[in-house]
């Protein structure tokens, strides 16, 4: 589902994806929060369009913030591959100390959150590690987002 937003300028590009991370400090009495503040926290998004708008001073954002349209994008994670086929659900295994390891970015990938399910839009194969550390079989996937989101 598309919504229109605010972000700063420097982010304001097509294919563009964030977090959502909520609202700083520095919000409190600008007249554009309701435009701003209106996405989910801790999701992925994606910037789908730039309007063409203008460009609005920020006090978080150096450069000002202008209007997008933007849509929640799905997530690549490893999730354990007993059962992932694309159409299945899968939750992240949990938190990985090993963050020497080039699966790490999957284990705990942001944008994802540990307690909560996900449907696989595909499973993508084999992690980057060898081996995993924590003896976790693990396969590469790609989620969908959140529907609840």
């Amino acid at each position: 589902m598309t919504s229109v937003t605010l972000i700063g300028t420097r982010l304001a590009e097509e294919g563009t994806e964030f977090v959502y991370q909520g609202e700083s400090p520095d919000c409190e009495g600008c007249p554009y929060r309701d435009q701003c503040l209106n996405l989910t926290e801790g999701v992925r998004y994606q910037v789908t369009n730039v309007r063409k708008s203008g460009t609005l001073e920020c006090a978080v954002h150096d450069t000002g913030v202008t209007a997008v349209d933007v849509e929640p994008t799905s997530v690549r994670a490893a999730v354990p591959s007993t059962g992932a086929y694309a159409g299945s659900t899968a939750r992240l295994e949990g938190p990985c100390p090993h963050t020497d390891c080039p699966s790490h970015p999957y284990c705990e990938p942001v944008g994802a959150e540990f307690d909560t399910s996900y449907t696989i839009r595909e499973v993508i194969g084999d992690p980057p590690h060898d081996f995993c550390m924590l003896d976790r079989d693990l396969t590469l996937a790609e989620l969908e987002p959140n529907e609840s989101e």
